[in-house]
């Protein structure tokens, strides 16, 4: 929809025309949740940017389509046929100063790693407990110190796996990125690997977790948190909270974090003289006159 909303204004479309590209755009939009987390996810992107284009071409080609596509309309619906809580409301024009965009208020949020979006406020919370943890053992986290962890997080069902077989799972679970994270302090992208996955001492910790569902806890990116609380095997009790983890659009990663993000994974596929290129290209990709320099990098 914003791709086609986009094409549109560099196509110089008239209002009627921009309304057809995006109702076009509405049914050429898919992005099954099966596959978040997996290689695959990025086509989502990428099919949203290239079909927003042909919506936008069609539309200027004169094939048109229900300009109440976004409303509620008895009998027709528009989005409401996919979302129950769609509730459209009309915006102010922004030329009257009614309306302001989200990004004008809030940065981005870009993921330290690559797991569903929640996992980072349970992650950050049981990195906190692990420091603690390492101040009652020798250095290191001992799992048979723990007796019980309990995880206080938004009641979803898709991503509570208390025992993941897959990769895809292990991103799409409270369990396994608490855990991780009281193991090592911290998820990586080798978090998820086969080796990490199917260490002991990660097992055992998994069988010792348990949730709790708060109801101040909901399941919204901007009012959400994440609490661990570790009962050692003596009595003890440590705990760890986040309620803006780093990476939030709260507390947004530093250009040099996300230098070393794109990096790390961008150095599995490219030699690295090719990474640092991309990297400067990509920094002034607003001034640069066509993306030849930067495709010149991808062959």
């Amino acid at each position: 929809m914003g791709s086609a909303a986009a094409c549109s204004r560099l196509l110089s479309l008239d209002p009627s025309q921009c309304s057809h590209a995006l109702a076009i755009a509405a049914s050429l939009a898919g992005a099954p949740m099966a596959n978040a987390a997996t290689q695959s996810k990025p086509l989502h992107i990428g099919n949203a940017s290239r079909l927003g284009l042909e919506a936008a071409l069609l539309a200027s080609r004169g094939l048109e389509a229900s300009p109440l596509v976004l409303d509620a309309v008895a009998g027709v619906a528009g989005f409401s046929a996919f979302y129950e809580d769609y509730v459209p409301q009309p915006l102010e024009s922004p030329d009257d100063g009614g309306h302001v965009f989200l990004l004008e208020e809030q940065d981005m949020a870009f993921k330290r790693f690559p797991a569903h979006l929640g996992m980072h406020w349970v992650a950050d919370a049981a990195a906190a407990v692990h420091e603690l943890l390492v101040g009652h053992g020798l250095g290191q986290v001992s799992p048979h110190q723990v007796q019980d962890i309990l995880l206080r997080v938004p009641q979803s069902k898709y991503i509570n796996r208390p025992f993941p077989e897959s990769e895809h799972e292990a991103r799409h679970s409270f369990q396994f990125n608490a855990c991780s994270a009281l193991l090592d302090g911290e998820v990586t992208v080798q978090s998820f690997s086969p080796p990490a996955m199917s260490r002991p001492e990660l097992h055992f910790l998994l069988s010792r977790v348990r949730m709790e569902h708060p109801e101040d806890n909901p399941a919204n990116f901007n009012r959400m948190y994440g609490e661990v609380q570790v009962t050692l095997v003596g009595g003890d009790i440590l705990k760890g909270r986040c309620d803006t983890f780093y990476g939030h659009w709260r507390n947004p990663l530093t250009n040099e974090s996300l230098r070393k993000k794109f990096r790390s994974n961008a150095e599995v596929v490219l030699p690295s003289e090719k990474v640092e290129r991309l990297v400067e290209v990509v920094e002034e990709l607003d001034r640069l006159d066509d993306c030849g320099a930067l495709l010149s990098q991808l062959q």
